[in-house]
């Protein structure tokens, strides 16, 4: 069925340009208008819909063709869409970089989306360049709707004029013109931004810096303009989405693992739990003495290498979770989650704490990035996600390796990455509790959220 859905993508040139700041800008901006808007990122990102969150006061949302399936990209931002009045999405990288062959990338997306592209482009340093810049992106695919530009990080009123004039000789509209600001952005390490959760103190740090970005954006961006561009997008294909909700009697009682240490979840995936009829009760793997009553576990990733001290010291948490999993109690664990179920963890500065104990080995943090990008997942075992020989779209992203102690261990997985065909073993199994570097989409294995909660739905059964 058709939809009227105004939206708008925001892109970027390359990482870097400036266009989270600018996304989380605008979305305060609208919010302090009174405008409800859905936001979404292009990507398998956790961090950012964090502070789009934070600056809109609506979960942010991911698309994403590889986690999920394209044919369901439409469905899937109609579905986020109740209450909203416009739709904001983040691209990821530069506009045409993704996966393998372009997959999921912003181009991508825009083009099933049908949406109007603005371009961010970091102006530092650039003249009558940046127009040409602007022109060979519009070029280089002119089915992806690029309507005009953001320019950042510009120095003076003279040189806004001269960027002005050359995107005025391509006919490029301009929509706005972000001054060099020290301290306008978000703090970042390893993997990207700093999360919001670790950004809530006293003084709110995160909510002061999403405020000075609605201030920014407000003042220097065309927000009118952007507004008007968003509600000329054509009626959007989308398939009448599948109602929200819990079941009304819940098959079974899922803890989720959700604190500082633990926060890479989609709010999509886990809707899809919730909809199998499972209860999520979250717990904090850094705080909580003791497990809530639950019938399986979820634990996410996240940074648990920031928190190893804490993670140590909760001995009593660790004690009853290994337990737990001795007595075949259904968990799911992915990168910085299979990290804490391991017997140790190795943080930056070579310091070693205790973990969960579940799998041997140890994860030593690395300077260097180890594994980013997509995957294909082959169950190579009968797991709580379902039977040997199932397929799943993943992907990592991890500075850690793992150090096994030379075991030969089976491994539950054989993953292939995307990007070059390369095949290896992954993962850990233990009973019903299997651990890896993946992260996944519920949304995009549908089979697997169902295996899981039939999993807990069975435990819960004999117990």
């Amino acid at each position: 069925m058709e939809r009227h859905i105004p939206r708008l993508v925001i892109a970027a040139t390359q990482s870097g340009a400036g266009k989270t700041t600018i996304v989380t800008g605008l979305l305060a901006a609208l919010r302090e208008r009174g405008v409800a808007v859905q936001s979404f990122k292009v990507g398998p990102d956790y961090i950012d819909p964090g502070y789009h969150q934070l600056a809109s006061g609506r979960p942010g949302m991911n698309l994403d063709t590889w986690l999920t399936p394209k044919e369901k990209l439409a469905a899937s931002l109609a579905r986020e869409m109740e209450g909203a009045e416009i739709a904001l999405i983040e691209g990821v990288m530069g506009l045409y970089d993704g996966g393998r062959q372009g997959i999921s990338s912003t181009a991508e997306i825009a083009k099933i989306l049908q949406a109007p592209v603005v371009l961010v482009i970091d102006a530092k340093s650039m003249g009558a360049s940046a127009a040409a810049i602007a022109l060979g992106f519009r070029d280089y695919d002119r089915e992806v709707k690029i309507a005009g530009v953001i320019l950042n990080r510009v120095g003076s009123d003279t040189h806004e004029a001269m960027l002005r004039e050359a995107m005025a000789g391509i006919g490029m509209s301009v929509f706005g013109v972000l001054r060099r600001q020290e301290g306008l952005g978000m703090p970042e390490r390893h993997l990207g931004l700093v999360p919001v959760e670790e950004r809530s103190g006293a003084d709110e740090p995160a909510r002061k810096a999403v405020e000075a970005m609605g201030r920014a954006v407000g003042k220097q961006v065309d927000v009118d303009a952007l507004l008007k561009l968003a509600e000329m997008a054509e009626p959007l294909q989308a398939e009448t989405a599948e109602g929200k909700g819990n079941s009304a009697r819940p098959v079974c009682r899922i803890g989720v693992a959700r604190d500082e240490a633990f926060s890479f979840y989609y709010p999509a995936s886990l809707q899809v739990l919730k909809d199998l009829g499972a209860e999520l009760v979250t717990f904090s793997p850094l705080a909580d003495k003791s497990l809530p009553q639950v019938d399986g576990l979820l634990i996410g990733g996240g940074f648990p290498e920031m928190f190893a001290r804490q993670l140590e010291n909760n001995y009593s948490l660790r004690r009853e979770i290994r337990e737990k999993a001795l007595s075949g109690l259904p968990i799911y664990a992915e990168c910085g989650g299979y990290m804490y179920l391991m017997e140790s963890l190795q943080d930056f500065e070579g310091q070693v704490y205790d973990m969960a104990g579940i799998f041997p080995g140890r994860a030593v943090m690395t300077r260097k990035l180890q594994t980013v990008g997509y995957i294909e997942a082959r169950l190579a075992s009968d797991t709580v996600l379902g039977r040997k020989g199932s397929l799943i779209h993943g992907h990592e992203f991890h500075f850690s390796v793992e150090e096994d102690k030379g075991e030969a261990a089976e491994r539950p997985f054989e993953f292939t990455r995307l990007r070059n065909g390369q095949r290896y073993g992954a993962g850990r199994l233990r009973n019903n509790t299997l651990g890896s570097y993946l992260h996944l989409h519920f949304a995009g294995c549908p089979e697997q959220a169902r295996a899981f909660v039939e999993a807990c739905a069975a435990w819960k059964e004999r117990h």
